[in-house]
């Protein structure tokens, strides 16, 4: 399900919680923010989202299935992952050389806000929460992760660019062809 409702912009995925569908809902979610304009919240987005499904694989019961929810208002880009296991999940005190229990820290050092509630079904929902003007280091993503997880990075942001073309800084608009003007690939 997608919706716009004025400056609020939703999309919903219900799925199973298997690799190949995780799969597929990173190219969906990748689409959809492309489509929203919020393309430097992409990586951090689906870094969150792979994290999160993942724990349904591997923990939740009795099922698999599960949902994902997107939504942007007001600058901010919230993300939930819902299931029917009523358990919630804790951050987890993990050894440096540790190759599992990272998810969740990871999550928690990336995003700017982040939670879990549980449901009146019997199920939970975790969430967190990415500001549109995206944080970015001239490190690379790894690296910044890598970091987060000791301490926090430094940010420098990024700003927003208006949705047409015709609102963005006059800088830009040398990047945009005129009418019959070719388009370079």
């Amino acid at each position: 399900m997608i919706s716009s409702e004025g400056s609020k912009r939703q999309c919903a995925l219900e799925l199973e919680a298997l690799p190949s569908r995780i799969q597929q809902v990173r190219r969906i979610v990748a689409a959809q923010l492309r489509y929203w304009r919020l393309d430097p919240l992409i990586d951090p987005t689906l870094l969150g989202i792979t994290e999160l499904l993942g724990n349904v694989h591997r923990h939740a019961r009795p099922d698999k299935r599960c949902s994902v929810e997107l939504s942007f208002a007001s600058g901010w880009l919230t993300v939930a992952v819902s299931d029917n296991d009523p358990r919630l999940p804790r951050v987890r005190e993990f050894e440096p050389l540790a190759t599992c229990g990272r998810g969740l820290a990871m999550v928690v050092s990336m995003s700017d806000s982040w939670g879990t509630e549980t449901l009146n079904d019997g199920g939970k929902v975790v969430w967190f929460t990415l500001r549109a003007e995206a944080t970015v280091s001239p490190r690379t993503m790894t690296e910044q992760l890598s970091a987060a997880v000791v301490r926090k990075v430094a940010p420098r942001t990024l700003p927003v660019l208006p949705e047409t073309p015709e609102a963005w800084p006059p800088a830009l608009d040398r990047l945009v062809p005129a009418a019959g003007e070719p388009v370079l690939a």
